[in-house]
């Protein structure tokens, strides 16, 4: 795990340094916060692809869901604490400069702005620090050789992250109103329920499957602590799912004159 640690923690702030000096080329006209938004949604999208190609490739390899081993499932996760590390202080500046151009902004890496910070975006930041002080040791050390399997399914998780980026960027490009946008919202809705809420009942399932035993009781057979991961994990899932598909709701329905003119 420690080379792909030391490589995800060169190459993710590297990428997003590339992207920076890459848009200050190509949009010379956009801010710095603008930049640094839309340099973060890139990285964000590109961690998203290497964590669902890993995961498909672990999933599909492994045919006993309990016993199979497979190295990407060990290897990844090395990537995935830098990446969580990297992406909590990317959040952090996203969030000073949002705060600088409404002239709220503490100064910079101040007590201040940090609180600020941690209380404005408090779910994902505990959401972050929950994957690298809980999941990461158990991923890596208290597991033992069993579940690669399901794994691989917690980094398919990741496959809806590139259409939320995406969606964001689409709105910072000012093309919310764009068939793109509304096409890329059904997208969300369907890769976030598929791979973030459905996958949970999938892993019980695949267990019930090899097994032998039917779906509702393998939360009695599996470790307590399994089931205690799993109800973690989930529970922001369904909170942001139910936000999106509020957000759906607004971009789908009848657009009045009065709401056409607020887009613009």
């Amino acid at each position: 795990m420690w080379f792909p640690l030391a490589a995800g923690s060169v190459f993710f702030p590297g990428l997003f340094a590339a992207c920076l000096r890459g848009l200050a080329w190509l949009g010379p006209a956009w801010s710095l916060k603008e930049r640094i938004l839309l340099s973060g949604r890139l990285v964000s999208s590109v961690q998203a692809i290497m964590a669902t190609v890993s995961g498909i490739v672990v999933v599909l390899n492994c045919k006993d869901v309990v016993h199979s081993r497979h190295w990407v499932a060990r290897e990844y996760v090395g990537v995935l604490v830098s990446y969580m590390a990297y992406d909590i202080y990317v959040m952090y500046l996203c969030h000073w400069h949002k705060s600088e151009e409404r002239g709220e902004a503490a100064p910079k890496h101040s007590w201040a702005s940090l609180g600020a910070f941690l209380r404005k975006e408090r779910l994902m930041v505990t959401h972050h620090l929950f994957i690298l002080v809980v999941l990461t040791p158990v991923a890596v050390h208290l597991r033992g050789e069993l579940g690669d399997f399901f794994v691989g399914c917690i980094f398919t998780a990741e496959l809806s992250t590139p259409f939320v980026s995406l969606g964001k960027i689409l709105m910072q490009l000012q093309m919310q109103d764009s068939l793109l946008h509304k096409a890329n919202g059904l997208l969300i809705l369907l890769t976030f329920f598929l791979c973030r809420i459905a996958l949970f009942p999938f892993m019980y399932w695949s267990y019930a499957r090899q097994v032998g035993l039917p779906i509702y009781k393998v939360p009695f057979r599996i470790p307590f602590h399994c089931n205690v991961a799993n109800a973690l994990l989930i529970a922001p899932q369904l909170y942001w799912f139910v936000l999106i598909c509020r957000k759906a709701a607004r971009l789908y329905r009848h657009r009045t004159p009065q709401d056409a003119a607020k887009s613009r």
